[in-house]
């Protein structure tokens, strides 16, 4: 079973630039099986399905514009004529599989460029997300196990193959030859042919007498290969293992990688906000301790010059006290020694009291005279000051204290934390994540490449046995040679002639299968459905015969043109069905020549069931606004195209949805 998944056209044709058409829907719960593409004619329809074959068979393919041009030519001539200097055509398609009871997925890639070498694109083979080169050096052989060249036709065709079969008394050579191809057949009469050549070469042995060979060497030529070949399979062996193994690496490093990549990315983020913070923080304190500053903190540093001026204030206080109370005190001492003369007293003693009172102020005099005043303060100052050193001062540097130890221990943290983001921010630890992953992954391609080298070295190596064996086989004494060979001859004819018998009922077994898968369908596409009662297909030509219901024969010119084309189609649909290889179907312009019964039959009945996957590409007269809306009622649509062809710039852009 194939499914067709994408296709991406750059620069080919009319397609400039990279044109992404996926061929199967997003939605998994989505099982219809019509692709349809819309598009007026030379709007693109034929390119793509010319791409397609492109993308498969290379240039063994045969294209609709190709006639007489050499694959060097036709290259050329795809190469969209809007392209600057230095661009390449590139065809991919992508296509799942079954290989071993698996699906496998594989890429086809071909580009190529104006200088097109030796008539050769260039080819590459992806297998998930690595190249193929084992597939790539062998995709001819390859692709002829699953969708041979021969067959290609009978699910890849257009309304004028259609055409072409349907006006042909009998099909051409290449539909015959597909047809046996698809049926099974072409292995009979390759045998048959293979018996013919076997025959003539024994003959030839039985004429002329076989060169003699050396039975010793021959036996230690075979000895020594089947010793390269188990040195081989132990390689193998040990390099699947090796290969396992770095498929586990591979793998565990793609995982660290993202893991670590992303728990980088949460640590640094919660790192830049814990320094934000923690800036912000630290430049409140700075601000704080800015405003202390300009309050009386800085008096802190002068403690003795404060104690000094506390005494100079204090002192200076007492004189200006004095000076105010000068005038007053004296005035109080001549009152004082005037009443003490109006008392009865001993004059000597009023003597000593005025000389006493007379030293005092001498004295005090004396002081004001010798003591300045400097600072001149004013009454409140000393108390101001006294609060100040005693209060606000030991307050503020409290305050300094407790921001200096703050800002200590958040300066350390700052350091830390931008110590960590550094950490953070050195890409060692992710480079060298990074560099294993390389590493691995580059062990791994190495690998790969290893055991196919390997794997390659032993199939050269099994074919040298086996022809060794084969040379082996046939050594031994000429007489027993000939009468080996002269056995054999005479079989020969009789094997001939029961592959032949074979050959002749596995054809009639074939034909009368498909003759009914045929009739079956012609009958379900034929809205006059008693009108042919079956199909006989002639074993000789393959030719189609129409039979009533009452076994008689039908001339096929009774057939109208849309019939015979819906007879073809039937050819076609019971071949597949025969066949049993669920291959997606490819269908250019089907409707042209069909009236509206027989487009509603065709649309209806098998464009829905013709296959798992069925590529249709119609313009706006054949599948017109009902027939697509009958599709999308069936819900038979998976997906919509417009081929958007632009006539001045030559151009055909890729659109999602139909023309309605």
């Amino acid at each position: 079973m194939i499914t067709f998944k994408e296709l991406l056209l750059e620069n080919f044709g009319p397609y400039k630039g990279k044109n992404k058409i996926n061929l199967v829907s997003n939605n998994p719960d989505n099982k219809s099986p019509i692709v349809l593409f819309g598009a007026m004619n030379g709007g693109g329809k034929t390119t793509l399905m010319d791409a397609i074959r492109l993308a498969l068979y290379g240039k063994r393919s045969t294209f609709s514009k190709r006639e007489n041009l050499s694959y060097n030519d036709y290259l050329i001539q795809c190469i969209n004529n809007k392209i600057d200097l230095g661009e390449k055509t590139r065809i991919e398609l992508t296509f799942e599989h079954i290989v071993n009871d698996q699906w496998t997925e594989l890429k086809i890639v071909r580009h190529w460029d104006q200088n097109v070498r030796e008539g050769n694109d260039n080819l590459g083979i992806i297998e998930g997300e690595f190249p193929d080169v084992n597939l790539t050096e062998n995709w001819e052989e390859y692709i002829e196990n699953f969708l041979p060249l021969g067959i290609s036709n009978l699910f890849l065709f257009d309304g004028e193959q259609v055409k072409e079969l349907a006006e042909q008394d009998e099909p051409t050579n290449d539909v015959k030859k597909a047809m046996k191809s698809l049926l099974g057949l072409e292995l009979a009469t390759q045998l048959i042919t293979d018996l013919d050549v076997l025959i003539n070469r024994k003959q030839k042995d039985i004429d002329s007498k076989a060169k003699e060979e050396n039975l010793a060497n021959i036996e230690a030529e075979l000895s020594q290969l089947e010793k390269d070949k188990n040195i081989l399979l132990e390689e193998l062996d040990l390099e699947e293992k090796k290969l396992k193994l770095a498929n586990k690496n591979h793998n565990e490093a793609s995982k660290n990688l993202r893991d670590i990549g992303s728990k980088i990315a949460v640590e640094k983020e919660k790192l830049r906000a814990e320094k934000q913070f923690l800036e912000t923080t630290i430049e409140d304190i700075n601000i704080d301790l800015i405003h202390l500053a300009t309050q009386t903190t800085p008096l802190g540093l002068i403690p003795n010059l404060l104690t000094n001026l506390t005494f100079q204030i204090e002192k200076e206080s007492k004189l200006i006290q004095i000076k105010n109370s000068q005038e007053l005190w004296e005035e109080k001492d001549q009152k004082l020694l005037d009443f003490i003369q109006t008392l009865d007293i001993d004059n000597n003693k009023f003597i000593q009291i005025k000389i006493f009172l007379n030293k005092e102020n001498f004295l005090l005099n004396n002081q004001l005279e010798n003591e300045n005043i400097y600072l001149e303060a004013e009454e409140n100052t000393l108390a101001n000051l006294n609060n100040i050193i005693h209060n606000l001062l030991p307050f503020q540097q409290n305050q300094v204290k407790e921001n200096i130890v703050k800002l200590t221990q958040l300066e350390k943290q700052l350091i830390s934390i931008e110590q960590k983001i550094l950490i953070v921010n050195s890409p060692q630890e992710y480079q060298q994540l990074e560099d294993k992953y390389k590493q691995t992954e580059k062990a791994l391609v190495k690998i790969k490449s290893r055991c196919e080298t390997i794997k390659k070295t032993l199939t050269a190596v099994e074919k040298k046995i086996n022809d060794v064996r084969k040379k082996l086989s046939h050594y031994g004494e000429d007489n027993i040679k000939q009468e080996q060979a002269k056995h054999i001859a005479e079989l020969m004819p009789k094997v001939k002639q029961t592959l032949s018998l074979f050959q002749q009922k596995l054809t009639l077994r074939k034909l009368n299968k498909l003759e009914s898968e045929v009739t079956n369908c012609f009958r379900y596409l034929l809205h006059k459905s008693n009108f042919v009662g079956k199909v006989v297909i002639s074993a000789e030509t393959f030719a189609l015969s129409l039979y009533d219901n009452n076994g008689l024969l039908l001339s096929k010119n009774r057939l109208s043109a849309g019939e015979k084309q819906l007879l073809a189609i039937a050819l076609l649909w019971g071949l597949a069905r025969v066949s049993e290889k669920n291959l997606p179907v490819a269908i250019d312009t089907p409707l042209g020549r069909l009236d509206s019964s027989h487009r509603y039959n065709l649309i209806d009945r098998y464009f829905p069931t013709a296959s798992h996957q069925v590529i249709l590409l119609s313009t706006d007269t054949e599948i017109g606004e009902i027939e697509v809306n009958l599709l999308r009622k069936k819900e038979a649509i998976t997906l919509e195209y417009l081929l958007d062809y632009n006539s001045k710039m030559n151009q055909t852009t890729v659109k999602s949805g139909y023309f309605w």
